[in-house]
């Protein structure tokens, strides 16, 4: 099949991308793992030790900084609907976190332990209707947060991808009814013209 002008487009501004061909030099598994290195720089999520959820985790960028970070006394638990790749201290499930078997093999990994962090970098396949995209995506960021205030810790942490858009106030609202502190981060690794905002919680209410 041949490629749009779209596709095209997009995967010439990929190849030039600074932030993918360092992530190549650097042995990082994709670009994304530099917005996650730079709000834990910032914001001192990921502790030595630490038990971390990372939610719609492949290819495994934030998986692998996490990973790194928490140490070997850590424990990083990955799920995503697609397979990915084996990494180096991370328990990886493959499965739907919209349905209650994928939900019970997750909580079988954490074992009864309290999550410190949970990570979403979840996103839908994008059907290229806005108004569409924007509700699975704030669907999925809804299912995050529920997800945190049964298995967080009472000093944890959230940090979610959201985009601007329909739903993101009654979203920012819902953050902040759960959480002491609430700010927005827009790491330099997201690109400007993209809508994407991440939500970082503090401290359970």
């Amino acid at each position: 099949m041949k490629r749009s002008r779209t596709s095209k487009a997009w995967m010439q501004e990929h190849v030039n991308d600074p932030y993918v061909q360092l992530a190549k030099k650097e042995g990082w598994r994709s670009r994304a793992a530099f917005k996650l290195l730079a709000i834990d720089d910032r914001d001192k999520l990921l502790k030595p030790g630490e038990t971390v959820v990372d939610l719609g985790a492949a290819p495994g960028g934030w998986s692998q900084v996490a990973s790194k970070r928490v140490g070997d006394g850590g424990l990083v638990v990955a799920l995503d609907l697609l397979a990915m790749p084996p990494l180096p201290g991370v328990h990886f499930i493959q499965g739907d976190f919209r349905e209650d078997a994928t939900l019970e093999q997750l909580e079988e990994k954490l074992d009864g332990r309290r999550v410190g962090l949970v990570l979403s970098d979840m996103a839908p396949n994008m059907s290229g209707v806005p108004l569409v995209d924007q509700a699975r995506v704030m669907h999925l960021a809804e299912l995050g947060l529920e997800f945190c205030r049964t298995h967080l810790r009472g000093d944890g942490a959230f940090l979610v991808k959201v985009f601007q858009g329909t739903d993101y106030a009654a979203f920012l609202r819902a953050m902040r009814a759960t959480f002491k502190m609430v700010a927005v981060r827009k790491p330099d690794a997201s690109r400007d013209r993209s809508a994407e905002l991440y939500l970082l919680g503090r401290t359970l209410c």
